[in-house]
């Protein structure tokens, strides 16, 4: 999903760390299954880049959460958990 917002409604602080943004800041919100620590960092800093080369975003501009869920936390609809009653795997 995709949501933009206008610049009043998104305060964005560096949180002590210097990290000077532009007006060009994009918040991504990742769920995913659970990743090994190393894995994460790799992926930040892969995602950096890449959106770097390809989309010309600063690094700086970018802020990434990750949330992680296992096969019981999701349901497609129907009020079934689908990855749970084998309809997905």
């Amino acid at each position: 999903m995709v949501h933009t917002h206008p610049a009043h409604e998104i305060v964005t602080l560096d949180t002590g760390l210097g990290i000077d943004r532009s007006s060009r800041q994009v918040v991504l919100h990742v769920v995913s299954r659970r990743r090994p620590r190393e894995l994460k960092q790799k992926f930040y800093e892969l995602l950096a880049s890449r959106l770097a080369g390809r989309c010309g975003l600063d690094p700086a501009d970018l802020i990434v959460s990750i949330t992680e869920n296992d096969d019981e936390d999701w349901s497609f609809g129907h009020g079934r958990a689908q990855f749970l009653t084998g309809e997905l795997t």
